[in-house]
């Protein structure tokens, strides 16, 4: 079967030189109740919260021309503001990950040993509903201050177990190549930094952004690796798949991280279609969360049992390319907990396990365990990286 992928149009008060330039996406952002009514048959209920919810409300004409067109009922949650929002709900948190516990200055999470979360920007294109970053995105509308910036790479320079620096926000595509390129090069200039990541929502809602000189940009840099945000196979049209191409036509590798998201994604017949159609244009399904429990997003959280019985569903339907794995991040900042359909049962030298389609088999443990013979080699590596010091937010770069 070979996909379709619908072209979104341009609407015709807009050149075509305005609608394929993503500065003037942002520029143009979609953030008033007047504004959204231009594209939507807003309800009674909808427009009440456009005037209640704290929380900013701002999208891309793009996106929103995509919804409207298609007229997807179940991407408009993501984007229209509901009432449901002011509900306190049973778990509201201000920073459901504890970002703020582990970090050690302005700017930077350092939740794991060997890698950083870098927030450059706390702008996005689009705000989420459903944004675990509520305390942080959207909130001073600003890049990084300079004397911020260098800050947090002196602490990236200081802390030698620092292997990886995923760039985040906000939406780091929000700032401009030049300034992009700087931040690359001297994260590039650090001997001890191998990878470096970025997470973005703008293949999705601004495909625009992913222009040649981006690229081109990017290669100088590699190895990269594009954290992309796509949570419905309606987000996938041909502009979007035009771009992701072009990424891995230069070699940038993507991986895909979707929120499972109640009355939007939560069947296995979406998350199937999503995940085939990223892998037809060479994303890698990487990971399905569940939903964080950030203020007002109650009644957008599935429940465990049921992201689980999804990924159940998919469980030896779809390729293992072609599968998210399914994760919880655990409220309060104790990291990510993978929920796996495998049933194991585990009885002296014996592992009883249940597949996909329920067939049963025993795996005989071995009777004798060595060691590598070359462990001597990379023991030490491993040991630093495991007793380091790090992410302790009392500490001071000052």
């Amino acid at each position: 079967m070979k996909f379709h992928f619908p072209s979104v149009p341009k609407p015709d008060s807009v050149t075509k030189l305005d609608w394929l330039n993503w500065k003037w996406q942002l520029k143009s952002a979609i953030k008033t109740e007047q504004a959204y009514k231009k594209y939507f048959n807003l309800t009674k209920e909808e427009e009440k919260a456009f005037q209640t919810v704290k929380f900013a409300v701002q999208t891309t004409p793009y996106y929103a021309h995509l919804i409207s067109c298609s007229k997807n009922l179940a991407l408009r949650k993501v984007i229209i503001p509901s009432i449901r929002e002011n509900n306190i709900g049973q778990q509201a948190l201000f920073d459901p990950l504890g970002e703020q516990e582990h970090s050690p200055i302005k700017h930077i999470v350092h939740r794991y040993p060997d890698r950083v979360l870098f927030l450059v920007s706390d702008i996005c294109p689009i705000y989420c509903r459903y944004c675990t970053r509520k305390r942080f995105t959207a909130s001073e509308k600003k890049i990084i201050s300079k004397e911020e910036y260098q800050k947090s790479l002196r602490y990236i320079q200081k802390e030698k177990g620092i292997r990886e620096v995923i760039l985040s926000g906000g939406d780091p595509l929000t700032l401009s190549d030049c300034l992009l390129d700087k931040i690359l090069e001297d994260l590039r200039n650090i001997e001890h930094i191998e990878i470096i990541r970025i997470g973005t929502r703008m293949p999705a809602v601004c495909p625009m952004r992913i222009s040649k000189n981006f690229i081109n940009m990017l290669v100088k840099h590699q190895p990269i690796f594009i954290m992309s945000h796509f949570n419905h196979p309606s987000e996938i049209t041909c502009e979007v798949a035009n771009a992701l191409n072009s990424l891995a036509n230069f070699g940038v590798a993507v991986f895909n991280q979707m929120v499972l998201i109640n009355g939007v994604n939560n069947h296995p017949a979406i998350v199937q279609a999503l995940c085939r159609r990223l892998l037809f244009l060479r994303v890698r399904p990487y990971y399905m969360f569940q939903c964080d429990p950030s203020i007002g997003t109650d009644h957008l959280r599935t429940s465990v049992a049921d992201s689980k019985w999804i990924q159940k569903e998919l469980w030896g339907y779809l390729s293992g390319l072609a599968t998210p794995r399914l994760a919880m991040d655990l409220p309060g900042g104790g990291g990510k907990v993978e929920i796996v359909p495998a049933k194991l049962d585990f009885l002296a030298q014996t592992v009883r396990a249940t597949g996909w389609d329920g067939k049963q088999a025993s795996y005989q443990e071995p009777q004798e365990v060595m060691p590598p013979v070359d462990l001597g080699e990379y023991l030490k590596e491993w040991e630093i990286l495991k007793n380091q010091n790090y992410g302790n937010p009392t500490r001071s770069m000052d």
